[in-house]
């Protein structure tokens, strides 16, 4: 029995069109990730939704979620604490606001916040 080959098509899934005009879209490429003295990152702290514990929430970050990991894993690591991204915000699970504002300024991040 031979194996599947799952591949996609460039059309997107499309087979068959009738429509004359129709051309298939270019892929979208991952967001280019800006250099950190553009990006302008605030920092929310929150407890909402989280049974009680202390959060710190970063947003504004522009790029690829490779980059938003990367910059996260960093951030977990110098602070020692537990964290994720998701939707483009990194929730970091402390509370040391202050800490993590000159960590991101030494990093490059001007514009934090």
């Amino acid at each position: 029995m031979s194996k599947k080959k799952n591949k996609a098509p460039a059309t997107g899934g499309i087979v068959y069109s009738t429509d004359p005009d129709w051309s298939p879209q270019q892929a979208s490429s991952e967001a280019e990730t800006l250099p950190p003295a553009q990006q302008r990152l605030r920092i929310q702290y929150s407890r909402a939704g989280r049974g009680g514990k202390e959060a710190l929430i970063i947003m504004g970050f522009v790029g690829s979620d490779s980059d938003l990991a990367d910059l996260a894993r960093q951030l977990k690591q110098s602070l020692g604490c537990g964290g994720s991204t998701r939707d483009g915000e990194i929730l970091l699970q402390q509370n040391d606001k202050e800490k993590l504002i000159k960590l991101l300024q030494s990093k490059g991040y001007k514009d934090t916040k």
